[in-house]
């Protein structure tokens, strides 16, 4: 289980920094229904992680990844096909970043939040962390590591849940400091808004290329080793 943990670490912290949910959840917390929608939101991310996590795991053990060795080519084959769009994603990141000087432009769905209700907050949570290249990617290849690792079902369950733990962090954060400082919390949360929004371009750019090379090159190692 140990190394199990130490696989999808790295992973768990990929998903984590990633600044639009981040965003997302810093402008339902500066809007009257801070306290419904943040929680909501909340809860998709976090449903969202549980449902591709526990999907992959089981597909995953209906093919016996664990023991059927003859899987983990293709594993390796996810890996650098997932590499690689990562890293076409950094190239398309960076060359439609704002110019430097420019205004920086919150997505037309960002500045719709002010009027979201907690349902619409929870359905956006669950897509951004369900349905997004990067985090869905990451997920998928951390619910296979832990099928590849031939843990019981109990032991498979923990694992996945402390890297839906992991990949939380940052979306749980705001919400811990709206609800920790009060009125205080708003100077706080929007100084983070503005810097991300601000380089939201960049941080974007790196987190692509880093997880693209490295997914990349643990693909072709394991399709050539």
């Amino acid at each position: 289980m140990g190394s199990a943990f130490g696989e999808v670490l790295p992973l768990g912290f990929g998903v984590a920094v990633s600044p639009f949910p981040i965003i997302a959840v810093i402008l339902m917390l500066l809007t009257r229904r801070a306290k419904s929608n943040a929680p909501a939101f909340l809860a998709g991310w976090i449903m969202g992680l549980t449902v591709v996590g526990v999907v992959v795991l089981a597909i995953s053990n209906r093919v016996d990844l664990a023991a059927d060795d003859e899987s983990l080519p293709g594993e390796s084959a996810l890996r650098a096909v997932a590499g690689v769009a990562l890293l076409l994603l950094a190239w398309w990141q960076w060359r439609t970043r704002p110019k430097e000087g420019g205004e920086t432009e919150m997505p037309p769905w960002m500045q719709r939040l002010e009027s979201a209700n907690p349902g619409m907050a929870l359905g956006l949570g669950a897509l951004l962390s369900g349905v997004n290249p990067k985090d869905t990617t990451l997920t998928v290849l951390a619910a296979a590591a832990i099928a590849r690792a031939g843990l019981s079902a109990a032991e498979s369950a923990v694992t996945l849940a402390m890297f839906i733990a992991i990949a939380t962090v940052s979306v749980v954060a705001p919400i811990t400091v709206y609800f920790a400082l009060g009125e205080r919390a708003e100077e706080t949360l929007s100084g983070w808004k503005v810097w991300l929004t601000e380089h939201n371009a960049t941080v974007m750019t790196i987190l692509f290329f880093v997880f693209g090379v490295a997914l990349a090159v643990q693909g072709v190692l394991g399709l050539t080793s």
